[in-house]
């Protein structure tokens, strides 16, 4: 097939990191694969003055910051503005596939030679930048959808009047870029979490529910990573540390250092940090947001619920309080769930979901030629 993924911009998400696996698998099965995407967005001089006044020094150029396809050989094009993408940026292919809200609609106006139309739905409006009432409406365009939690095929059909069926696509995790030889209990209880300023991702949960934990273990220590430098308002004790930026080489350390992952969000649409601590064999600790009850129900977690930090504490001295050998059966229960489902499995699905799109497209228009 002739496959074109449309981007609103290319960067580090766990999102884009997914549609970069996808393309690049689909491109080693023999399909030709393009990325159409806008350029990153420019920083306003308003930004680049309060990033200095923040003490985050001057913003880089968009176009020199790293991102998940250039690991990869797939063609992308990236065009001259942040103008919505039209038929004269688009080749003629046999699908084409909406990656995020705002492209729905630029690739439900395309013609129809640039192919059948799809939608990989990985969010659902957690962003402020994401208004529920926009997002239905590109749910509701008709395009084959493909979602990656139960969570996000249940508010789909709950907010959406588009009845069709969709393809469900769950994420998988890399088990050669994440895995962890089987280990023991840490010496010293070490926690982990994804450190994010955005207030959906939860990390001030996190936070408080370590401190809470220290009561009880006070040779607790907290590390973790992410994209955004840790806020400078935001003063945090030396026995709580924060990488950015770091190389995917190295996740695997990170998580693999930890006796228990903290999985935080108020909202998320799927989660890739619980299978990747999965793969590295450390247990999860997760709210109840994107695809962490489908994933914790298989074993190798707990659910704690939202906005609950005593909760998340009480469980992390529970497990750093185990017997090494009951702490290592939790640690190969979250190993063994992510096994068994690769990302190869993932593309089989995506693939089909995306011959799918094409028949339903055909038979759409079967129709309106016998008539004619």
């Amino acid at each position: 097939m002739r496959i074109t993924f449309v981007l609103n911009h290319v960067n580090l998400s766990g999102g884009i990191r997914v549609i970069a696996i996808y393309a690049e698998q689909l491109r080693k099965r023999g399909h030709e694969v393009v990325v159409v995407t806008r350029p990153r967005p420019v920083p306003t001089l308003k930004e680049q003055v309060k990033s200095l006044v923040k003490g985050n020094g001057w913003k880089a150029h968009p176009s020199s910051l790293p991102h998940h396809f250039a690991n990869t050989s797939v063609e992308l094009r990236t065009i001259e503005s942040r103008r919505p993408i039209e038929d004269r940026d688009v080749p003629d292919a046999d699908v084409v596939i909406a990656t995020w809200w705002e492209t729905a609609p630029w690739v439900n106006a395309l013609s129809p030679r640039k192919g059948a139309k799809a939608y990989f739905v990985q969010d659902f409006g957690a962003n402020a930048g994401q208004p529920m009432d926009k997002l239905v409406e590109t749910w509701d365009m008709p395009m084959h959808r493909i979602v990656i939690s139960q969570f996000i095929a249940d508010l789909v059909m709950e907010k959406s009047r588009n009845r069709d069926e969709m393809s469900y696509v769950p994420n998988s995790v890399d088990l050669e870029q994440f895995r962890s030889p089987p280990r023991g209990k840490q010496p010293t209880p070490v926690v982990g979490t994804i450190y994010s300023q955005s207030e959906f991702k939860g990390a001030d949960i996190a936070i408080a529910a370590a401190k809470l934990a220290k009561e009880k273990l006070p040779d607790l220590k907290l590390i973790g990573f992410g994209h955004h430098d840790k806020r400078k308002d935001q003063p945090l004790p030396d026995w709580m540390s924060f990488r950015t930026n770091v190389p995917n080489a190295e996740l695997k350390n990170v998580y693999g250092a930890c006796d228990v992952w903290l999985f935080p969000p108020r909202k998320e649409g799927y989660g890739l940090p619980i299978t990747e601590a999965f793969a590295c064999r450390t247990p999860v600790i997760a709210t109840p947001a994107g695809a962490a009850p489908e994933l914790v129900a298989k074993g190798g977690g707990v659910l704690v619920p939202h906005e609950d930090p005593a909760a998340m504490a009480r469980e992390i001295v529970r497990i750093c309080s185990l017997a090494d050998n009951e702490w290592r059966a939790l640690s190969d229960a979250a190993y063994a769930t992510v096994t068994g489902y690769s990302w190869a499995d993932a593309t089989d699905r995506f693939e089909a979901a995306l011959k799918r799109a094409v028949e339903e497209s055909r038979a759409a228009v079967e129709p309106s030629r016998k008539v004619g």
